[in-house]
């Protein structure tokens, strides 16, 4: 009972992340990342302001949300600590879960006190752009493992842990480590993609010629898709990979989502491009591809604790 309790909040936890890490690019997407001016953790230097503007008001729900995230983490590695023995890798899981939402919140001061928003169009922002990405994502696969491994079903009769196995016959180690390297490359060249367009439509909705930043970033567009094509393929033969094993019901279903989801992002991906990137579609793009990530830990993570052997059926 304990262990189902700690499970759904842990998962409530992921979701709560996940409205989040939208928000956050509703932020970028809307020009709002300037509505508490350069303060940070205060707003236009208070600490409760009266939000005078639509853009205030965007970047504040962002912050409040932000904030709250920080101790419902904390709480939930330490019921995790209470609850699990020591060496449990939900242990490891969870205070990766903490260290990484503490870089989550200084990479966004970074990005306000250094003015790395709104209109700013600098190389520089290209680059915290795609750290915050890239720890986002690693943030989203400590909790979905801390969830995952905290659950009742990973707890053995002998009591012992859930144990990784990253080597062993019958383990597709390369495929594993492409699928996830390249899926975070993906997911970072699409962050500063999605820069790019914000860009791009403010210089339109301005009527300014493009810096030199904007039109780079406008050349780079056509590099995302042609690397979430090539990452797709190789996503692909982990799923066909897991189909051959003799896996849970589980892994069966998370490959299942990631197989739709696969073919989903490379639809609403083309969709996106030949709309112009509007702020919905963004927003559905980036929700799709934070589901695919937290899928493919998962199905990685079921490939890994298997006991190693050949596939089903060879």
């Amino acid at each position: 009972m304990h262990r189902d309790r700690f499970t759904r909040f842990a998962w409530s936890v992921l979701w709560y992340t996940l409205v989040v890490i939208l928000w956050g690019a509703f932020v970028r997407a809307s020009g709002s990342g300037a509505g508490c001016g350069s303060h940070w953790p205060l707003c236009n230097g208070e600490v409760l302001p009266r939000a005078e503007s639509l853009e205030t008001a965007i970047e504040l729900t962002h912050r409040v949300m932000s904030g709250l995230l920080g101790p419902l983490v904390v709480a939930m590695a330490v019921w995790c600590f209470r609850l699990v023995p020591r060496r449990h890798p939900a242990r490891t899981a969870a205070v990766l879960s903490v260290v990484l939402t503490l870089a989550e919140g200084a990479i966004g001061a970074g990005l306000v006190l250094l003015e790395l928003v709104d209109e700013n169009d600098s190389l520089e922002r290209a680059g915290w752009m795609a750290g915050h990405l890239g720890n986002t994502l690693l943030l989203l696969a400590a909790l979905v493992l801390t969830a995952h491994w905290g659950g009742p079903r990973y707890r053995p009769p002998e009591g012992a842990a859930p144990t990784l196995r990253w080597t062993g016959p019958g383990r597709p180690r390369a495929l594993i480590a492409v699928a996830l390297a390249g899926t975070m490359v993906v997911g970072i060249t699409g962050a500063v993609t999605a820069l790019g367009d914000t860009l791009l439509s403010s210089s339109a909705a301005a009527g300014q010629s493009l810096s030199p930043t904007t039109s780079l970033l406008k050349e780079l567009r056509l590099l995302h898709p042609l690397i979430a094509v090539v990452v797709s393929l190789f996503l692909l033969q982990l799923i066909h990979a897991v189909r051959r094993r003799r896996l849970g019901a589980d892994a069966r279903r998370w490959a299942n989502g990631l197989n739709l989801l696969v073919f989903g992002q490379l639809t609403i991906g083309a969709v996106n491009v030949a709309l112009a990137a509007p702020v919905w579609l963004q927003l559905g793009h980036l929700l799709l591809a934070d589901l695919l990530w937290i899928l493919l830990i998962l199905t990685c993570a079921a490939i890994l604790e298997s006991p190693a052997g050949p596939a089903a059926g060879g």
